[in-house]
C-alpha cells in the first residue's frame, strides 16, 4: 500500500492511517534517529571481565605506553581477563595512558595498584611506595634500535650530524635513553650535533622517519615488529641501522598497600603462564616467552646505567 496525502484518490483506510503515520514521523522518528546517532558516537570502552557480587576490591593495573591505547587493550585485555578468572575477592581493571607523561603522573600519585613500567620508571616508582614483584623475561630483547629510510643515505653515526632524530619520549628507556647513549658512545655529541624530536609514541617515532620529518628514529623491537606486521608496505621502505646493548626488561610493581597474598597470587599466575596452553597463547600475543619473579635489587643494573647516562648525556 502506498501512503500519500489524503485526497480524491486515497482510499478510506489510507485516509484513516495517514494521521497515525504523520504522528509517528513527527514525534517518534527523531527518537530512533537520536538512538542511532548515540550508538555511532559512543566511545570505545573495552570490558574484559565481569565483576561478580563476591568481588569487592577493584585494583587498577596500568601499563606504560608500549602501544597506542586501543592496541594495548587488545593485547593486555585477555591477560587481565585471565587474572580475574583466577582471583577471588578482587577485580583487576586495565588502564592505558596516552603518553609517558600521563602514565608517570599516575604512577607518582599511586593511582595504580599494579603497574608494568619500563625499567627507568620501575626504579622511580620505588620512591612512591611500590615494590618489584616480577618482570618480563627475555632481557636480551630489551634494547633500543635506530631506524632510517633505506634511501636516506645514512650509513654511519656521523651521518646524523645536523639532522633531526625522532624519539617517543624523554623517559622511554629502550627507545630514547639507550639510543642516545649509543650515539654518544659512537662519537656523536647528542646535545649539540642532532635535534631531538619527541613524537609522543613508538608508532609516531617510526612514522616521522617514513614521512621524512626525521632522518632517523628510535624505538625498540616489540613495537617495531608490530608496526612492520601491520604496515608491511611502509616497513619495507625502512631498515634498522643500529641496535644498542640490552638491559633488564620491563618490571612489574605493586603498591605497598596491596595485600601480600594478592601480590603472591598474581605473581604465581604470571610466572606459570608457560606451563599451559592458554598461558602460552596469552604470552604469544604480547609477544613474550615468560614473566619472571624479581625484587627491587634485580634492577641495580638499571640504576648503574642511569648514573652513566646522567653523567654523559642528560
Amino acid at each position: 500500500m502506498k501512503y500519500g496525502r489524503p485526497g480524491k484518490s486515497t482510499t478510506f483506510l489510507e485516509a484513516r492511517l495517514y494521521p497515525l503515520t504523520l504522528w509517528f514521523a513527527v514525534f517518534l522518528l527523531p527518537f530512533f534517529l537520536l538512538a542511532c546517532d548515540s550508538q555511532k558516537n559512543e566511545s570505545y570502552t573495552p570490558v574484559y571481565a565481569t565483576t561478580s557480587a563476591a568481588k569487592q576490591a577493584v585494583l587498577i593495573f596500568g601499563v606504560h605506553p608500549l602501544h597506542n591505547p586501543q592496541r594495548l587493550y587488545e593485547i593486555y585485555g585477555p591477560l587481565v581477563d585471565y587474572l580475574n578468572r583466577n582471583l577471588s575477592d578482587i577485580t583487576i581493571t586495565l588502564e592505558a595512558s596516552r603518553s609517558y607523561e600521563e602514565f608517570e603522573k599516575k604512577l607518582d600519585s599511586r593511582h595504580f595498584a599494579f603497574a608494568l613500567p619500563n625499567p627507568y620508571q620501575t626504579i622511580n616508582s620505588l620512591d612512591h611506595g611500590y615494590h618489584v614483584f616480577a618482570k618480563m623475561g627475555e632481557d636480551d630483547k630489551f634494547q633500543g634500535i635506530i631506524i632510517a629510510r633505506k634511501d636516506s643515505g645514512i650509513n654511519k653515526v656521523a651521518d646524523l650530524k645536523g639532522k633531526i632524530v625522532s624519539f617517543p619520549a624523554p623517559t622511554a628507556l629502550a627507545a630514547t635513553m639507550m639510543p642516545l647513549y649509543y650515539l654518544h658512545t659512537h662519537g656523536l655529541d647528542v646535545n649539540q650535533d642532532i635535534k631531538r624530536l619527541f613524537s609522543g609514541s613508538q608508532e609516531s617515532s617510526i612514522m616521522n622517519v617514513y614521512l621524512g620529518k626525521s632522518a632517523a628514529g628510535a624505538t625498540w623491537p616489540p613495537p617495531w615488529q608490530a608496526f612492520v606486521e601491520c604496515n608491511p608496505q611502509i616497513g619495507a621502505e625502512l631498515e634498522v641501522k643500529w641496535e644498542t646493548p640490552s638491559l633488564l626488561n620491563n618490571g612489574l610493581v605493586a603498591r605497598d598497600d596491596v595485600p601480600p597474598q594478592v601480590v603472591d597470587k598474581v605473581r604465581s599466575l604470571l610466572v606459570t603462564l608457560p606451563t599451559h596452553e592458554e598461558g602460552r597463547q596469552l604470552l604469544a600475543a604480547l609477544p613474550l616467552a615468560r614473566f619472571e619473579s624479581a625484587t627491587d635489587a634485580t634492577y641495580q643494573p638499571v640504576r648503574d646505567f642511569m648514573k652513566k647516562y646522567s653523567e654523559t648525556v642528560h
